[in-house]
């Protein structure tokens, strides 16, 4: 088993140096095993007192392990073999890591988009369980996509509280609903909050049924959980705490690369679980997935705003990122229970360095909010664009950064220039089928060599649950290009008024709405056509 390390260089390095002492002093590592909600100051003390749960998992979830094994094998004796996740951020991300990494097949449904749902849907239904996960159980994308699955299971004949699995906190709308309807409900622990459950039933009873082994990852975190409770300048948490947040002045960029990791998609939930965590009061630190085998200029990884996360521990050491080329480094090794524990003490460090509370997500409402309004309205967003160019209807919000622009290109040169050279990022938020257009990911790498300056790269609405929150409540530093699309075919969702397209249509106008109401530059490109993709493509690759 790879060994939990995390190695630290330059800034970061000096970071540690600076910080450890105090950390160590300050008991943080044991106060946070032992539930102390002060570690953030008065006003985080009501949110920390009820969502410190995540602490104790590697115990306290225990029991989930027989329990979902005795459920994977009554679902194979009903011919089951295919696995289905519903959930959005947490209740998504998490599974999905763990699946990969375990080499088995979870399909995760964490769009509105309805060609995405369809297929999810219609595929293998026979064979299929379905895991609806919601921790407040009001989630609108997780019970759209339930009410999906229970009406394709009753068209086809087959009885739904046989076939679906909720996982929720005990006494939600949807606990008691599923309960007195019939289906089987597993409750997760309620002080636990969404980015913080990997190892609840959230992150345990899909990837258990799904078959990956969730003894041993439980077996991984409490190996390390001694290490991370100690007030001691070996423990990992508080280095790794120290190195992400602790640099003077502070690097708020976190470029994750690849260096040989065998877990595959850790960067993703480290992802939402930092930016949704630290991004707020105008602070926060913005991490930037780097593709898998994409290489960034080294004077990006050299900028001044930027620490480099080098993600290693394989057999086969990539090395994509020697550890002497950059100002700012760590380097993070260990098994993936291990660094599901270690990343949550992270962040919560983290989010003491900077003087905010880790726990809440005030930003997160104000999207679902505006996608409400529009949808309640009666439509989504009927604003006529601003240009049409080919298959691209072009709109942008937050200012007139764009006045007369009439083609594709020139919107989005107009875009890139509102990009602060020394400071500022560029945040790709695409509406599309995941599946579908998977290899979308890889305009990223190419836009950052364009401009020189971190780009992410989010799928939505998935995003809203997670770098969303970083957006809006983070610094004012990026700017931001939205893509969606009109679906092939329309969906409805069963026992309501609303259509897939108008949800995940309503999501998109709302984001972007309430970000051009702060001031943020969004180019929002909307593709009515086959060719429509194509053209964006070109355009963000021509550099021109």
């Amino acid at each position: 088993m790879t060994a939990t390390a995390v190695e630290a260089l330059g800034a970061a390095a000096h970071a540690v140096e600076h910080h450890l002492g105090r950390l160590v002093s300050d008991q943080v590592a044991s106060r946070l095993f032992d539930r102390d909600a002060t570690l953030w100051g008065p006003e985080a003390e009501p949110e920390a007192s009820v969502r410190l749960g995540w602490v104790g998992l590697h115990r306290a979830s225990r029991p989930l392990v027989g329990e979902v094994e005795a459920l994977r094998e009554e679902l194979r004796g009903r011919g089951v073999d295919r696995i289905v996740l519903c959930g959005m951020g947490g209740s998504s991300l998490a599974p999905e890591v763990i699946c990969a990494t375990a080499g088995v097949e979870l399909v995760v449904l964490d769009s509105s988009h309805p060609d995405m749902v369809r297929s999810a849907v219609t595929t293998g239904l026979e064979r299929t369980a379905v895991v609806v996960s919601s921790k407040s159980g009001s989630t609108v994308e997780t019970d759209s996509q339930r009410r999906a699955f229970v009406a394709a299971f009753e068209d086809a004949g087959i009885d739904p509280t046989e076939r679906i699995v909720v996982v929720t906190d005990p006494g939600s709308p949807l606990d008691e609903r599923s309960r007195a309807d019939g289906y089987r409900v597993v409750n997760a622990d309620p002080e636990v909050g969404g980015r913080y459950s990997a190892l609840t039933a959230f992150g345990l009873v899909p990837s258990g049924l799904a078959g990956a082994d969730i003894a041993t990852l439980l077996d991984e975190a409490e190996e390390v959980a001694d290490l991370l409770a100690q007030d001691d300048a070996a423990n990992p948490g508080l280095r790794l705490g120290a190195a992400l947040a602790g640099t003077d002045p502070l690097r708020d960029k976190l470029v994750f690369t690849d260096a040989g990791s065998p877990l595959v998609g850790l960067a993703d939930w480290a992802e939402q679980l930092i930016a949704e965590s630290t991004g707020k009061q105008g602070a926060g630190l913005l991490p930037v997935v780097v593709p898998s085998g994409a290489r960034l200029p080294s004077s990006l990884l050299d900028a001044s705003d930027v620490t480099v996360v080098a993600l290693g521990g394989g057999d086969d050491e990539a090395d994509l990122v020697p550890s002497t080329s950059v100002a700012s480094q760590v380097n993070v090794t260990g098994p993936l229970g291990a660094q599901l524990l270690l990343w949550e003490v992270a962040t919560a460090v983290a989010g003491r360095l900077l003087g905010i509370n880790p726990f809440d997500q005030p930003d997160v409402e104000s999207a679902k909010t505006a996608a409400r309004s529009l949808m309640e309205a009666g439509g989504t967003d009927t604003a006529d664009p601003q240009a049409v160019d080919g298959a691209v209807q072009i709109r942008t919000e937050g200012g007139a950064w764009a006045d007369g622009v009439t083609d594709l290109h020139g919107a989005l040169q107009a875009l890139l220039e509102q990009l602060d050279p020394d400071s500022g990022y560029l945040s790709v938020m695409v509406y599309l089928d995941r599946v579908a257009h998977a290899g979308l990911e890889q305009v990223a790498p190419t836009l950052t060599v364009r401009t020189g300056r971190p780009v992410t790269f989010g799928w939505g609405p998935r995003f809203l649950h997670s770098t969303g929150q970083l957006h809006k409540g983070g610094p004012a530093s990026g700017v931001y290009l939205q893509v969606t699309d009109t679906p092939e075919q329309d969906l409805p969702v069963p026992g309501t008024e609303l259509t897939f397209g108008r949800l995940i249509a309503a999501q998109a106008a709302g984001d972007a709405r309430v970000l051009g109401e702060q001031g943020r530059p969004v180019l929002r490109l909307h593709l009515t056509g086959a060719r429509g993709l194509e053209q964006v493509r070109a355009a963000l690759e021509s550099g021109s």
